[in-house]
């Protein structure tokens, strides 16, 4: 199945899937924030160190199979897999773009 997301988002779920560290930070507004598990990421130099860490380094992949929009948000929700405890896990991603970037990403599991 494929699913009709807007250019950043697709960019960003394409990059995941090839583990393309440079590639998932690319359609990140300059002044975006990341949050995930609870922690808040600002910024290119805060969003690149989670991504190297915690996908890149335990080769997490997001695999959407749905997606909706809410509150203005992209939502994707699908399974998650690598080298990380409990994997496979099921994700809720929430996008908020602005200008053709993404504003805001809030990963939840």
């Amino acid at each position: 199945m494929t699913l009709e997301l807007p250019p950043p988002v697709a960019a960003y779920v394409a990059a995941n899937a090839r583990l393309d560290l440079d590639g998932m930070l690319a359609p990140f507004a300059a002044e975006a924030v990341l949050r995930d598990n609870g922690a808040v990421l600002r910024g290119p130099a805060e969003i690149r160190s989670l991504l190297e860490e915690a996908v890149v380094g335990a080769k997490a992949i997001f695999t959407p199979d749905t997606v909706s929009h809410q509150d203005g948000q992209i939502v994707l929700e699908g399974l998650g897999h690598g080298d990380f405890k409990g994997s496979p896990i099921r994700f809720t991603y929430r996008f908020t773009l602005e200008n053709d970037a993404i504003k805001a990403l809030e990963i939840t599991a």
